[in-house]
């Protein structure tokens, strides 16, 4: 072929061509309801619609149980235990008129009557600084938080305590008792544990040998006993380690004890946290000339905390629940204070250990609820900046 020309290549037959659009095909049909759901998740086959009717009527028959003891024959009324005994034949359920008999005991336990204006405050303050932290808006939310976590147990336990120079009569712990106590020792215990647990866990990680040796030890020796075992030795031993002149009552050891416990275990969450952070967190923040305590607190910290969120929630909820075992270095919290009302003479009757533990059932499951749910909280909120 001579040069400035080419070769045409022939057109290839057009064997399909779309002249008319295809029909479109009917919306599908919209599954909503809560009729749609349960044929779809609960009565989807034979076996699945068998199980499930099992389930329910089991659920049904605890249900119904539960709500004939707690309130169709419950006693409402009464000031002994002669109201919840039954008089003719007929089952008698919880006896509520014993809860509301001793209610304050439970609370307050035998804090003196007219100075529980001051347990009250506390109180007051506290539900105001969590709805602070429960307000996504808040104003100077790093201050409030500070304030809330570190300012407000320490200010709560002076004020509940007393202090003669601004004029607070000097209440000694061993007359606190009951839910003040319970709710004290953990939000004190929480408030020390999570700073404690994040410093164990750095020097964990540290590059120097004494500092990491002596963090493992302080980990590990909490986490190797009972929490009893380690209330004894905070309530027989933290003495011999002080001066003779400085020597704290039952509810400070119980702190430094409880706090210690429970900082171990928030130290291997956190570390935890530190490992999910991907290197090249750490290379970025030394790329920008970052120190080590800049980079842990504005980059790598904020990561690992937001990581170890439902675990450390659950360290919570567990440190709230393990306030019980105070009974064993003679200090009354609220399911103390249930055991020692449920004995008292006068309130003898068959149903009143039974509505005693379903009380403190009842307010344990309030609590810690609220805790879980505030957790998942925070967690959907830190959540935001992920893809969906």
């Amino acid at each position: 072929m001579s040069s400035g020309t080419y070769r045409r290549e022939p057109l290839l037959p057009l064997t399909y061509c779309q002249s008319e659009p295809y029909p479109s095909d009917p919306p599908p049909i919209a599954e909503r309801g809560w009729i749609s759901w349960l044929s779809r998740n609960l009565f989807s086959n034979w076996r699945q619609s068998l199980l499930s009717i099992l389930i329910f009527a089991l659920l049904a028959g605890t249900v119904w149980q539960l709500a004939s003891f707690l309130l169709l024959d419950a006693v409402w009324w009464g000031d002994s235990g002669e109201a919840c005994r039954s008089q003719d034949g007929r089952a008698v359920g919880a006896c509520w008129a014993f809860i509301a008999d001793r209610y304050q005991y439970f609370i307050y336990g035998s804090y003196p009557l007219e100075q529980r204006w001051r347990v009250n405050t506390v109180f007051l303050a506290g539900g105001l600084g969590l709805a602070y932290l429960l307000w996504p808006r808040a104003p100077f939310r790093r201050l409030g938080l500070t304030v809330v976590i570190v300012a407000l147990p320490l200010t709560g336990f002076i004020f509940l305590s007393g202090w003669e120079a601004v004029g607070l009569r000097h209440v000694p712990t061993n007359l606190w008792g009951g839910l003040m106590v319970t709710i004290v020792v953990a939000t004190v215990g929480i408030a020390t544990a999570l700073p404690v647990g994040i410093l164990l866990a750095l020097g964990r990680r540290s590059q120097l040998v004494m500092v990491r040796w002596l963090s493992i030890g302080l980990i590990e020796l909490p986490r190797g006993v009972p929490l009893v075992t380690v209330l004894f030795m905070a309530n027989t031993m933290l003495p011999l380690f002080l001066p003779p002149d400085l020597n704290p009552d039952k509810l400070v050891r119980a702190f430094v004890g409880i706090s210690f416990f429970a900082a171990a275990y928030l130290a291997e969450i956190v570390r935890g946290g530190l490992q999910a952070v991907p290197q090249g967190q750490y290379e970025a923040a030394s790329a920008l000339g970052l120190s080590y305590w800049k980079t842990m607190g504005l980059v790598i910290l904020p990561q690992a905390l937001k990581v170890a969120v439902p675990n450390i929630v659950s360290i919570n909820i567990g440190l709230f629940k393990d306030t019980s075992l105070l009974l064993v270095v003679g200090i009354f919290d609220f399911l103390s204070t249930v055991e020692a009302a449920r004995i008292d003479p006068r309130w003898a009757a068959p149903t009143i250990s039974t509505t005693g533990y379903a009380f403190a059932a009842l307010v344990y499951f309030c609590f810690c609820f609220g805790m879980s749910r505030y957790g998942a909280l925070v967690e959907r909120r830190l959540s935001r900046d992920h893809g969906r």
